[in-house]
């Protein structure tokens, strides 16, 4: 008997020291990680704040004293090397991005849950195709899209960015998953015997329920969306129609004369600001939407 306590407690004393070693290890590699993370962050405002002959010429992490004066620049001088304005450019990539996520989300999840919740003939089918499209890179069919968009009238149409995006394999397949894991069939088919048509129910039942995991589909497509460059560079040449992503490209591409390295950060720096935004007044949805079905009632 005193054996086995004997062996017991030696355990719980090699395992609470295991446990003091382990512990301080982590802490040491997550500070590391959150270094690494943070450190272009980092250098990506010291440099917004310095001139381009500095930035050529030495590194350094202080702080220079010339971030009013290249923000001048951006917005008044050098950037607007192609009269293109920035602030125009920022209005239409927040444009794009909203409305991207607002009708990319919404309909993706109205068609989720239309083949989860009706059971009709090529069903199977149905979601067999749209997992194969989610398969296709946006690339490959880019030739053909640009004929359709040319067909349609909808070139230097800001319209041709966020409208292509109502139909998304890939939320469609997050939304199917989510409403498998949190949406029981028992609500919506009492909605339905007390007499509400399936759009209210969608509308006022469906999309509450799945607020957390519509939030994170509609954070991912904003950000998308903003990122964006492939597509705005094929269908936008008007230069008060092209976004953020087409004007850093300008920008680093600039003769030797107008380049400006201290301005090309700043742009950079300005542009990552909308998304540090929604990602720090949505993280608690982030969150929720992805661990959203992982307990069971």
């Amino acid at each position: 008997m005193e054996t086995t306590a004997n062996t017991t407690l030696l355990k719980n004393r090699s395992q609470s020291r295991s446990l003091s070693i382990r512990r301080p290890l982590c802490y040491v590699v997550l500070i590391i990680l959150a270094f690494f993370s943070l450190f272009p962050f980092l250098i990506l405002i010291v440099n917004s704040t310095r001139l381009h002959s500095a930035i050529q010429t030495t590194f350094t992490l202080i702080p220079g004293t010339h971030f009013s004066e290249n923000l001048k620049h951006l917005l008044f001088g050098r950037a607007d090397i192609n009269n293109i304005p920035v602030v125009r450019a920022m209005f239409n990539s927040l444009y794009v991005s909203f409305a991207t996520a607002v009708l990319c989300t919404y309909f993706s999840s109205m068609t989720a849950y239309g083949i989860y919740m009706y059971k009709f003939k090529g069903r199977g089918f149905a979601f067999k195709f749209i997992m194969a499209v989610m398969m296709v890179p946006g690339q490959v069919s880019a030739c053909g899209f640009l004929r359709l968009m040319m067909r349609m009238h909808l070139m230097d149409n800001l319209a041709a960015l966020y409208i292509p995006a109502i139909a998304s394999p890939i939320v469609f397949f997050y939304m199917y998953q989510a409403m498998e894991s949190t949406l029981p069939f028992s609500i919506v088919e009492a909605a339905r015997v007390d007499g509400c048509n399936e759009f209210r129910t969608f509308n006022s039942i469906v999309v509450p329920m799945m607020k957390p995991s519509i939030a994170v589909q509609a954070i991912f497509a904003f950000v998308s969306s903003w990122n964006n460059y492939f597509l705005p560079a094929l269908l936008i040449s008007q230069k008060n129609k092209k976004t953020i992503p087409i004007l850093i490209a300008q920008l680093r591409s600039a003769d030797y004369q107008n380049f400006d390295l201290g301005t090309v950060y700043m742009e950079i720096c300005i542009a990552i600001i909308p998304l540090l935004i929604v990602y720090l007044f949505m993280s608690r949805l982030i969150i929720s939407g992805v661990t959203s079905g992982g307990v069971k009632e």
